[in-house]
């Protein structure tokens, strides 16, 4: 196969991959609010951000690819003046972070 052609098709898969990608994983509403969703392995990531609260939902189909320790658990503590809330399953982990605007 001579230069051109190649070139063509791979010009081509290289457009076709950049259309079929999803877009942009971090979605910017405000300087104070943003969300993102990306894959990581099998699991689905979500994270949001409003006015200084953060959460974090982690889901993994079956638990494959879950980082976490196995078990049905629960956590609550304070952490430099924001209380941060954890809850987890087998094939899911969420955690809330919520700041007092006081600081």
């Amino acid at each position: 196969m001579s230069v051109k052609p190649m070139l063509a098709l791979w010009l081509l898969g290289a457009m076709a991959t950049a259309w079929l990608s999803p877009a942009a994983a971090d979605h910017r509403h405000d300087d104070d609010e943003w969300e993102e969703e990306f894959r990581d392995g099998p699991c689905r990531v979500k994270r949001e951000f409003d006015d200084g609260d953060y959460k974090e939902e982690i889901k993994c189909p079956h638990g494959r690819g879950a980082h976490w320790p196995r078990g049905e658990w629960k956590d609550e503590y304070r952490e430099r003046g924001c209380r941060v809330k954890i809850e987890a399953k087998y094939d899911e982990f969420k955690k809330e972070v919520k700041c007092d605007d006081d600081d």
